[in-house]
């Protein structure tokens, strides 16, 4: 019972660096534009540029993930949805594996003091805001979709400053603390160069 009681008490542990994006007034156009972002079908296509370039950037940061999620099928999976949610959103791959980490230590049932959750620590006021009622934050892509989106509409309000719109997302605007760690992991953690890129380059 104590071993059960623990579990639940990680599952809903605060992440360690977790914040909350705060409610702002959107313009209708704004709101139309997210909704739209976040209900598109996910499309049975790749977001990699070939079979090649998905099974080295696969390998590598599956070993990379290996020991945070144990599940091959699922850490795939996960990788698969990450690299697919931060492409269409024009996001780094690995940038949002830094934030994940940071936000959530990769935990999906992660709730914050705030009460945002999953994945990239989405605040519930995004569903009711830009998705539909049965969207659950807990849901891998769900989540993933809705933190690409929110994080891309930051930059764009940033106009492409990233260390504001990290902040913002965190709901730490003009504090440096988040964005440098968000930075940190992106660059030491989950840096990576496609090996065909390099030999094409003559590098």
């Amino acid at each position: 019972m104590r071993r059960l009681i623990a579990a639940l008490c990680l599952i809903s542990a605060s992440a360690a660096y977790a914040g909350a994006q705060k409610y702002e007034q959107l313009s209708t156009s704004v709101q139309a534009a997210l909704h739209k972002a976040v209900s598109d079908s996910r499309p049975s296509v790749s977001s990699f540029k070939s079979s090649i370039e998905a099974a080295d950037w696969l390998g590598e940061m599956s070993r990379r993930l290996e020991k945070r999620i144990p599940n091959r099928d699922y850490r795939i999976d996960l990788l698969r949805s990450v690299h697919y949610e931060a492409t269409r959103a024009g996001l780094d791959p690995q940038l949002v594996l830094g934030l994940m980490q940071v936000e959530s230590g990769f935990r999906k049932y992660a709730v914050s003091s705030a009460g945002a959750r999953g994945y990239m620590q989405v605040m519930p006021f995004w569903v009711k805001l830009i998705g539909q009622p049965e969207n659950s934050l807990f849901d891998l892509r769900t989540n993933l979709r809705y933190g690409c989106t929110i994080l891309r509409h930051y930059l764009d309000i940033e106009k492409g400053d990233l260390y504001r719109a990290l902040g913002r997302y965190n709901g730490s605007l003009g504090k440096p603390e988040y964005p440098n760690m968000v930075r940190a992991a992106w660059l030491n953690q989950w840096g990576y160069e496609n090996p065909a890129r390099l030999a094409q380059a003559g590098r």
